[in-house]
């Protein structure tokens, strides 16, 4: 597994100039223990799909109950609107672009994944000492040195990309071709698993790593594979709730949280873990009642419109996090890799700018705490620079639309008309930012042989 040293240089974050920050010295672990870390990252869950955001009937009271011993933030942001790009903004604290996955989702097929020599999340709590496991979703690259236990994880079970892509194993005419494969570390364990018990499998898994490492510290990452299409529950959940197969999806992923939540309460670890929820994109529209909502946002999954890339976002950290916070500044999941190194006590290496930003102020709600993301930068889901927001203001390049988010959240009045100057200052910083990010791009990580041949992989007459 990758180690990287605790106390190196600090990371200048390097997009916009203007919002570089720290985390503090270098090295410097806090008075208090380092927290246990809990990462929930649903799949194409919607902003308006929890209860505690404002769903009518969809019924999620673990997740209420974080919010309201917590903090909830309103204008948080995913750095994509489709999964692996989002994905390793979320473990690198970088724009896609600068860290090569950029370009749309991995399939099957791809030879390539995040680059190693990135520091994930679990890179940086790894070398100070955590415990680290992933259940769930991976979709960062699915070759021997592009999984989980390659990118800081010690143990991973679950599937290595969207449970949709089992057709890309299948060649055609041979219905007896295995698909999608369910790991455990790099071991394919079983192929076509049932789906109906991912969400259940994996949430127990996150449970059974906490009971082995209660002692502590611990990462634990669950990316449940849901509420991607298609959508399965287990049978104490399906047929559950009045929004249909969808929202018996989501309460179950509100019953993985409980779960998870009455585990660190078991154990005592309770008042001294950050357990975080959010999603990676927004809900897959054309699906109609089997894709989710964005609330009153526009649009979803795969545009640049709010409801593509600004999702729900639920921390809770007692010892630190004061309940029934709600912080309405501008965050990003590529915040968080830098928040929980500074927790961690560890520095990051300033020879790998990150874009991200220690956002602790913001969940603590400290007095005068602000934004430090100054300028977000929205990209395509095929990693075009698509436009910009800066403060209150939105302007899209595609569509040359300017809107106050603060008054226009659904995106239905273009101002540009309006304000010409601003439109030409807003759209020179977004290209001028975009232009620094691709001069120091990073690569991906290309693996010529496969982990496992699928053409010569045979399922039984008995699989479903």
């Amino acid at each position: 597994m990758k180690r990287i040293p605790i106390g190196v240089i600090l990371a200048t974050l390097s997009v916009p100039a203007s919002a570089t920050t720290s985390l503090g010295g270098a090295g410097i672990v806090p008075e208090e223990s380092p927290p246990n870390v809990v990462i929930f990252f649903t799949d194409d869950q919607g902003y308006g799909d929890l209860s505690c955001f404002g769903h009518p009937t969809i019924h999620t009271p673990h997740l209420d109950r974080m919010a309201a011993e917590g903090v909830k933030l309103t204008q948080f942001y995913v750095a994509s609107p489709v999964c692996s790009p989002s994905r390793a903004a979320l473990m690198t604290g970088c724009y896609p672009k600068r860290v090569g996955m950029h370009r749309h989702v991995i399939f099957p097929t791809y030879d390539y994944g995040l680059h190693t020599d990135e520091v994930t999340i679990a890179d940086v709590l790894a070398g100070a000492g955590y415990a680290t496991g992933c259940f769930g979703k991976w979709h960062l690259g699915h070759r021997d040195g592009l999984l989980p236990t390659d990118q800081g994880f010690e143990t991973f079970l679950g599937t290595p990309y969207s449970n949709d892509m089992s057709q890309f194993h299948r060649p055609e005419g041979n219905k007896y071709t295995h698909s999608l494969p369910f790991l455990r570390d790099k071991t394919i364990v079983e192929w076509e698993p049932d789906q109906r018990l991912l969400t259940r499998r994996c949430t127990d898994a996150a449970v059974e790593f906490i009971d082995a490492n209660a002692d502590g510290p611990f990462f634990v990452y669950v990316p449940h594979a849901m509420p991607h299409i298609p959508l399965y529950a287990s049978s104490e959940f399906e047929g559950r709730s009045p929004r249909g197969l969808y929202g018996d999806v989501i309460e179950e992923i509100d019953w993985s949280v409980g779960q998870v939540l009455d585990a660190l309460e078991r154990h005592g670890l309770a008042e001294n873990t950050l357990v975080i929820f959010t999603t990676d994109n927004g809900p897959w529209l054309p699906f109609k009642s089997h894709g989710g909502s964005a609330g009153p946002l526009a649009g979803g999954k795969g545009t640049n419109l709010e409801g593509g890339q600004r999702v729900p976002f639920i921390a809770r950290y007692p010892a630190r996090i004061p309940a029934g916070t709600v912080s309405r500044q501008v965050a990003t999941t590529m915040d968080l890799l830098p928040t929980i190194a500074g927790l961690a006590g560890v520095g990051l290496d300033s020879d790998r700018p990150i874009d991200g930003h220690d956002i602790m102020p913001l969940l603590e709600d400290s007095a005068g705490a602000v934004s430090p993301t100054e300028v977000f930068l929205y990209y395509t889901s095929q990693g075009e620079l698509a436009g910009i927001r800066r403060g209150r203001w939105k302007f899209r390049l595609d569509t040359g639309s300017l809107h106050d988010l603060e008054v226009d959240v659904s995106e239905k009045w273009n101002v540009a008309d309006k304000h010409p100057e601003l439109v030409a200052e807003l759209r020179a910083e977004a290209i001028s930012g975009d232009e620094r990010i691709a001069a120091a791009a990073r690569p991906v990580l290309k693996v010529p042989s496969p982990i496992w041949d699928p053409a010569k992989i045979v399922r039984p007459e008995s699989a479903p």
